[in-house]
């Protein structure tokens, strides 16, 4: 069996401190030792990259844990683990003798004809350098300051916004109040009202489960107001309120940019992107506003004449879903009794095995944090080899995020005893649950999501790289979604949804029309779509370029400042910002571009499995070698170069949305 945590230790009042106390005393030792062995070759690198690992495992079960599993002990948990670690970490790379051994080291780089190895070294010495190992005894104290304090703020503003979105609830007793919503939701509904002691009534909250059918599909246009405006008012102006814990974040994230040297905290992330400086992310984003904003201005007139009423942001998914449904005769519910959870589970299986080799082995054998948790040994089908577990985990509870997210209980790694620590990935999700009579039925938009998070699952799964600092999905951030939504592209095809689409109670396929209306559908509302996404990364960028982010006063007002240029409809309440929790509480800030700049590369890339073939071998092994496998060993380009056999197509994804036709 592959060796993973035993959460059961963790579960009976483990002591996180004491335990991370003890770990981080024994990587002094092995760091001490280090120091005084004077090694000068890679073998140092190796010693950096091994010299915590018991620490590194408590870390990412804490943390894996605080997003799945979570309460109040565990919170304040983290806001005390956080600067314990963080002061570790400093400790280590503003270390002077340590990094003037790794400095050596890089300075005699030539030396090292292997490079996963330059690769690894590289890494490691601009660590230092980002972590403050040139900078002067005062300007580390700040730094190291710096560092404790931002330790505590994302996992601060994380709680906020769950605790927020769990405040609100909004309980139905009048069915007349539920006209529109499909018979899915209103079951789940139901279920919700009774688990919380509610008899003949409907509870909804803002779970993504419950409120997007709920906007889709509800007739009742004061209650789709009112869902939203809590919505859209997660963590701002109640007693969870992220306000202020974002202009700190956004202070001390450009203040340690300064300190190192950079102009903005975007300078800083962005050296470390394929994208490279904020300039070339905003010539990149002004090229998708300029093709996109004009047909996004024209689908909502259109959307108003459909519907004649004042559009209100809380009618456009009902309205949309209308026109949709019109245009295209083409109703999303329609496909839900075909993706039970399990047939689709076990669909991105069978996709995977046909596109990679790979087997997926249902397995009860292993610890898991929570009964729901299902578990997956992942083999190369050809070796036979082991290649990871997967842990999957579904649906909404107390104590988990919102969202959808894979993380890691490991990833792939060469242990100190010389063997390989296979990588531990967890797929987590919010999904529609099952009811008394039903399975759990997924919402074509759930589906895609499964699949996405699939994606990188198999990304720190298929990694061939011993080294955790660039193995598995420890790649820049702007590719680090190619490999998740390239999964992605196969949804609309029948070969594909023939492999697992089966309705549920009588087994048939989809049929072919449902097919031919989704296909046609794919594209309907793009430029919107677009524009709802450029909102969020220039509203990302806006933040982490401002020159004197400690003269912002108001957070709405520097967010409207921005978001109304972008706007297609007149601001009605709300903050984006005090619930963005991709930038706020995880690493996407000055990234959140990454997600557009992927679709570039995944309409490309997927363009040569629809060219050669969507299960062709040869394309799909291609993928595994170039792509997954290889982790950050080597510049993203020169992967994407080698799977592709050239640069990317710039306006890959404008095309595959069909907006340059229509622009």
């Amino acid at each position: 069996m592959i060796q993973t945590p035993h959460f059961e230790t963790y579960k009976n009042n483990f002591d996180y401190i004491a335990a991370i106390k003890e770990r981080i005393a024994l990587a002094r030792t092995r760091v001490a030792e280090l120091k005084k062995s004077g090694k000068a070759d890679f073998s140092l690198i190796v010693e950096l990259e091994t010299c915590d690992e018991e620490l590194s495992q408590v870390l990412e079960v804490f943390y894996s844990l605080l997003g799945t599993d979570t309460n109040d002990a565990m919170q304040a948990l983290a806001q005390e683990i956080g600067p314990i670690s963080a002061a570790f970490s400093s400790e280590i790379s503003q270390d002077e003798e340590l990094f003037n051994m790794v400095d050596r080291l890089w300075q005699n780089r030539e030396s090292l004809n292997n490079h996963v190895q330059l690769a690894v070294l590289e890494k490691h010495w601009k660590g230092f350098v980002r972590n403050g190992a040139m900078l002067d005894t005062a300007g580390k104290a700040r730094l190291k300051d710096i560092d404790s304090e931002m330790s505590q703020l994302g996992p601060r503003f994380s709680d906020n916004m769950r605790k927020s979105a769990k405040a609100f609830e909004m309980l139905i007793t009048d069915k007349a109040d539920l006209a529109g919503l499909p018979d899915s939701a209103m079951d789940a509904a139901k279920e919700e009202a009774a688990a919380k002691g509610h008899k003949d009534a409907w509870l909804f909250t803002l779970d993504y489960p419950s409120y997007v059918p709920f906007m889709t599909y509800a007739d009742n246009r004061a209650l789709r107001e009112k869902m939203w405006r809590a919505f859209s008012s997660r963590a701002f102006g109640d007693e969870f309120d992220n306000q202020e814990t974002v202009k700190r974040i956004v202070q001390l994230r450009h203040e340690r940019a300064n300190l190192l040297g950079y102009t903005s905290h975007a300078d800083f992330v962005l050296e470390r992107r394929m994208a490279e400086s904020p300039s070339r992310v905003m010539e990149f984003l002004m090229r998708q506003k300029d093709v996109a904003q004009p047909i996004a201005k024209r689908e909502v007139q259109e959307l108003k004449d459909f519907a004649g009423v004042e559009m209100k942001p809380w009618d456009v998914g009902y309205y949309s879903e209308k026109l949709k449904k019109e245009k295209y005769d083409f109703d999303s519910e329609l496909l839900r009794p075909y993706f039970s959870v399990d047939a689709v589970l076990k669909g991105c299986f069978t996709h995977c095995e046909k596109l990679f080799g790979l087997t997926f082995r249902e397995t009860k054998g292993y610890s898991v944090y929570h009964p729901e948790v299902q578990t997956f040994e992942v083999v190369d089908t050809a070796s036979g080899d082991a290649l990871g577990l997967l842990y999957a985990d579904f649906f909404p509870r107390d104590g988990k995020q919102s969202g959808a997210w894979q993380g890691t209980f490991r990833e792939r790694r060469i242990m100190r005893d010389g063997e390989t620590g296979l990588p531990l990935s967890v797929i987590v999700c919010n999904f529609t649950k099952p009811t008394a009579d039903k399975p759990a039925l997924l919402s074509f938009d759930e589906v895609e999501t499964l699949f996405h998070e699939m994606g990188h699952a198999l990304h720190t799964l298929l990694t061939t790289i011993d080294y955790p600092s660039v193995s598995g999905t420890s790649v820049y951030w702007d590719f680090v979604e190619l490999p998740s939504q390239i999964m992605e592209n196969w949804l609309t095809e029948k070969e594909t949804l023939d492999l697992f689409a089966r309705h549920y109670e009588t087994g048939e396929t989809i049929p072919q029309k449902y097919i031919d209306a989704l296909k046609k559908s794919q594209n309907f509302m793009s430029g919107w779509f677009v524009m709802r996404q450029l909102q969020f990364c220039l509203l990302d960028m806006a933040w982490h370029t401002h020159g004197a982010p400690g003269e912002i006063k108001s957070v709405l007002e520097f967010e409207r400042s921005i978001l109304d240029q972008l706007a297609l409809m007149p601001y009605e309440a709300g903050c984006v910002t005090t619930s963005f929790s991709h930038c706020f509480a995880g690493g996407y800030s000055a990234g959140y571009y990454s997600y557009q700049w992927a679709e570039v590369l995944d309409a490309d890339a997927f363009a040569l499995f629809k060219e050669k073939g969507l299960y062709n071998p040869e394309t799909g092994r291609a993928f595994r070698e170039h792509v997954l496998s290889k982790g950050g060993s080597e510049p993203p380009l020169a992967l994407f170069r080698a799977f592709r056999g050239r640069d990317p197509d710039p306006d890959a994804s404008l095309r595959r949305k069909g907006l340059l036709e229509a622009a």
